[in-house]
């Protein structure tokens, strides 16, 4: 049995680098426009920082508590708990196929949950940052309970909208916010009958108290953490429009319970309970984990997200830190990802449009195709579009044409016997020094590594895979214009200098994609013959980056490559026909087509 892996935790001296992404939710399948919004990048992220040698926790987990899992139990006819525990197995193997390399993937439903929730609740209450309110709330007398907001529905009150089943937070028609009690002739969702407006008392968090804690932290935070304007955007907009108390509590059963007397029979709200998550996750993880969370001089918070959750982690989760009076370890830096659309629409989990994680599973295209494909296409600053015709164009046109055709065609020619090749054999380049091809492309590829790290530094994730990617553009010129298959035979040396630069620059390439593409990473190592455990590393200290800017001395003289292979594999027109009709429509639509076609399939004529 293999022993098991000893827990990260921060290293004096070290770069400690904290990674978090928003954790999802667990009343359905993630789609795609959710994988790259948070666990994807966060994954890149992540993956680059262990490349470069920093001692990395990534952190995430299922939010499980709140409104919406309780209606989705309703739903589907079971409890709170058997919903969690559903979903959150269906999220864990949809992130283990997109290889997402989380420390922990944990859940917020545990004990260490309710331990830290209720610890920082009391703390708040001690220093005097919560106050209590009355507020008027639709009470069902059949079901004995308040109504979430999601446990009602009515007709919008918004004028010329009339829509018959308007949410109690929002109309899904005209897209208003709401209020339950704004709805007209509200029903309860669970048995039907028509509510009463009642008065509840509830908890909040006074935010106007805490405002000169909160601009402090965020004015000088945003700056240092190289914070993304979309997220600075978000904050200055709720800054602007003044901060007001927030509800903390909520008149639920499913949730952390709130340990005062008199609100005993209240859960805390789930945009409250939801951040501190990240904290439990690690509690489950580690018994350490104040070493990460509470270490702000030694540790680093990366933050990822899509742009609605950009308020609770800019205002809410910081002021609920800062009342506490601890020396929490705050968020450095945010990264935050508008919308990914799909086709001529939006994706959307409640309407069940466009293409889910286990969808991506089903169409049998490598999950490094999906991984390359989101991430080139990451919205960062404005929404961007998912169409198949898209993905099949940046597959074949750069990764089969340039990528993997850059490094076929290096490893090959090694390959080839002896006469026609070098047998396997990574031949020397005794006059690289004096061969003015190959030091103009280290030059240019130099200058790509330098960009490399700034825009992964600086969580640019896009433009860092844009640049690797360039890196292989600039091989395969250098390929075309030393017409290595002449020199074999007219400048043997030459040909040995490019071809040992070549297949420097093919390592080079695995070490740099592989926060993007670890599989290929991982395969193109094999096919170098070189274990991933012991080369895949791009860290200052060993003066990798340095060496990286000499590809001809990354792979030494003498060394015996694996067996090429292809890496990719094109996409036809057909098959991506077929997968735009396949994924066309709502989840229930294409259920629908596929039980039609098998009654079809089953009846004789």
């Amino acid at each position: 049995m293999a022993a098991a892996k000893e827990a990260v935790v921060p290293v004096e001296g070290r770069r400690n680098v904290l990674v978090t992404s928003a954790l999802p939710y667990v009343n359905n399948v993630p789609h795609l426009g959710n994988i790259i919004g948070c666990v994807l990048s966060a994954d890149a992220f992540a993956r680059y920082c262990r490349l470069r040698g920093h001692n990395v926790l990534y952190v995430c987990g299922t939010d499980e508590y709140g409104t919406a899992t309780e209606t989705k139990a309703m739903e589907e006819g079971c409890s709170p708990r058997e919903i969690c525990d559903k979903y959150h197995a269906i999220h864990k193997e949809v992130y283990e196929w997109f290889d997402i390399s989380f420390d922990i993937f944990g859940r917020t439903s545990s004990p260490q949950q309710t331990e830290v929730c209720q610890d920082i609740f009391l703390k708040l209450l001690d220093n005097n940052w919560l106050s209590e309110n009355t507020m008027q709330q639709l009470y069902c007398n059949s079901c004995q309970r308040f109504l979430a907001d999601r446990l009602v529905e009515g007709y919008c009150p918004t004028e010329g909208c009339n829509y018959d089943s308007a949410r109690g937070d929002q109309c899904e028609k005209c897209g208003k916010l709401l209020n339950s009690t704004e709805l007209v002739n509200p029903k309860c969702k669970v048995c039907g009958s028509t509510p009463c407006v009642r008065d509840t008392d509830h908890l909040f968090l006074e935010l106007p108290l805490l405002r000169e804690k909160l601009e402090k932290y965020i004015d000088e935070t945003s700056l240092t953490g190289s914070w993304s304007q979309n997220a600075i955007h978000a904050t200055n907009a709720w800054l602007k429009e003044g901060l007001k108390p927030r509800c903390i509590t909520r008149d639920l059963k499913w949730g952390v319970p709130v340990p005062h007397e008199k609100y005993k029979d209240k859960v805390f709200y789930v945009w409250f309970d939801a951040p501190i998550g990240y904290i439990s996750i690690t509690a489950c993880y580690t018994p350490e984990w104040e070493k990460w969370w509470k270490n702000p001089e030694n540790v680093e918070l990366y933050q990822f997200m899509g742009k609605d959750n950009v308020p609770f982690h800019t205002v809410m989760f910081p002021s609920t830190l800062l009342g506490t009076g601890e020396n929490w370890t705050l968020m450095k830096t945010i990264s935050v990802t508008e919308y990914l659309n799909y086709e001529s629409g939006k994706f959307s989990k409640t309407k069940g449009i466009g293409v889910f994680g286990n969808d991506a599973k089903s169409t049998n295209i490598p999950p490094e195709v999906w991984r390359y494909y989101l991430l080139t296409n990451r919205p960062e600053a404005s929404d961007t579009l998912f169409t198949w015709t898209d993905l099949q164009a940046k597959c074949n046109n750069e990764l089969l044409n340039n990528l993997g055709n850059f490094i076929n065609r290096v490893l090959s020619f090694i390959a080839k016997p002896e006469g026609t090749g070098y047998g396997s054999v990574v031949p020397d380049s005794p006059d690289v020094d004096s061969h003015a091809l190959t030091q103009s492309l280290a030059e240019t590829v130099g200058k790509l590594i330098d960009q490399y790290i700034d825009a992964m530094d600086k969580v640019k994730i896009k433009q860092g895979l844009k640049i690797a990617m360039a890196i292989s553009s600039e091989g395969n010129a250098y390929l075309q214009e030393s017409q290595f298959w002449k020199l074999y035979k007219q400048d043997p040396a030459s040909c040995a200098t490019v071809m040992k630069t070549s297949v420097g620059i093919v390592y080079l390439l695995a070490c740099l994609l592989e926060p993007f593409m670890p599989t290929f990473s991982k395969d193109v190592l094999q096919q170098l013959n070189l274990s991933p455990e012991e080369h895949l590393s791009f860290c200052d200290e060993k003066g990798e980056v340095e060496k990286a800017k000499r590809p001809w001395d990354l792979i030494p003289s003498g060394h015996r490559i694996g067996k090429p292979a292809p890496l990719f594999k094109g996409l036809e027109n057909e098959a991506v026909k077929g997968l735009r009709e396949k994924f066309a429509g709502s989840q229930a639509e294409r259920k629908l087509r596929t039980q039609v076609a098998a009654q079809l399939e089953a009846t004789s004529i």
